[in-house]
């Protein structure tokens, strides 16, 4: 007999098998809360069979559900009705799953479209700063890295910025490029992106100067490390605990060459700790969405901004497109603001 509390277990084992840590981490907070409201209904989770469990429970959850955020609301119902599936694809229950899915539609609430908001104007001073010559080297004592490390971080730096902003790939996708994914002549490379699918992306001119310049400043580093060329990370650590090896970039390196740099380029509006006004949050993610804008106001192609974004649906392009319509806001002044 398998109980229910045992049930929840081996479900989000799966889960952690097949999805993202964040994933999983908000399958098992939905799934707790999920327990807990059968015991608040008097069901003992620890002990009861888990073939026992009526699908009326995935009611009693979208209404307690109905205090949190919608989008939580969501997603934690999606839990629960993977859990459902769960159960009947592994044959410990037989569930009616069309109507747990039903009573999801019945009384879930769905989310509102969030529109993308960033610092448009901001990322680009961050671009301009970076573009400029070596001038804006990094104050970093030479003593603590030496000259040689700190313009190699410098030339990384501009040109993770660089290709953030000019092709679109999510902060995990750059860091995981190796040199032998670039195709130099044709100014390529092929990504496994989300959800494992193969893509490729596209690189500027000013790109790949950036790219090669700090390739070329990195070659005696690469040239003794022993490995082929081709399997060295594009983007390469450069501290102390990296030493003389060639070792790809973390995420969290990327989210801090965002942070370092676009402190240095915007001075107290990115730092919150001075108190200063608005201050202006960049991420890497901000980058994705100055790409998919810079497609739709240079081009007007909803479907091209979608293939170059790889989103898979038009929908969340779509979310983007009230950012470049122009026309539209200088209509609006012309008409409201006109000086009688």
């Amino acid at each position: 007999m398998t109980t229910i509390q045992r049930a929840i277990k081996q479900y989000l084992s799966t889960v952690e098998g097949a999805r993202s840590k964040n994933t999983f981490d908000t399958y098992g907070f939905a799934l707790r809360a999920f327990a807990a409201l059968l015991a608040d209904n008097k069901i003992d989770v620890e002990n009861a069979p888990v073939n026992e469990l009526g699908e009326e429970a995935v009611g009693w959850f979208a209404a307690w559900l109905k205090d949190h955020a919608p989008a939580t609301e969501q997603l934690y119902l999606q839990a629960t009705v993977g859990f459902y599936e769960f159960l009947a694809a592994e044959g410990l229950s037989s569930p009616n799953l069309h109507r747990v899915r039903q009573l999801v539609r019945m009384r879930g609430r769905k989310t509102g479209q969030r529109l993308p908001q960033f610092p448009r104007e901001a990322i680009e001073q961050v671009l301009e700063y970076v573009l400029k010559d070596e001038g804006h080297l990094s104050p970093a004592p030479a003593e603590e890295e030496g000259e040689k490390n700190l313009l190699l971080r410098w030339l990384r730096d501009r040109a993770f910025l660089v290709t953030l902003a000019d092709t679109g790939l999510r902060v995990h996708e750059i860091c995981g490029l190796r040199r032998g994914d670039v195709d130099w002549n044709e100014g390529r490379a092929i990504i496994i992106g989300k959800g494992d699918k193969q893509a490729v992306i596209r690189f500027s001119s000013r790109s790949l100067a950036a790219l090669k310049d700090y390739l070329a400043a990195r070659a005696r580093l690469d040239g003794g490390s022993g490995h082929p060329l081709g399997s060295l990370p594009l983007f390469a650590r450069h501290d102390k605990g990296a030493g003389k090896k060639v070792k790809p970039m973390t995420t969290a390196t990327g989210r801090h060459i965002v942070e370092e740099r676009v402190r240095e380029a915007l001075g107290n509006e990115s730092d919150p700790s001075t108190g200063s006004g608005q201050v202006i949050n960049i991420t890497p993610h901000s980058f994705r969405h100055y790409f998919v804008t810079t497609v739709l106001r240079a081009s007007g192609n909803l479907k091209l901004a979608q293939e170059l974004a790889r989103h898979t649906n038009i929908s969340v392009t779509q979310r983007y497109a009230h950012l470049s319509d122009d026309e539209l806001d200088k209509g609006y002044f012309e008409i409201f603001e006109k000086e009688n």
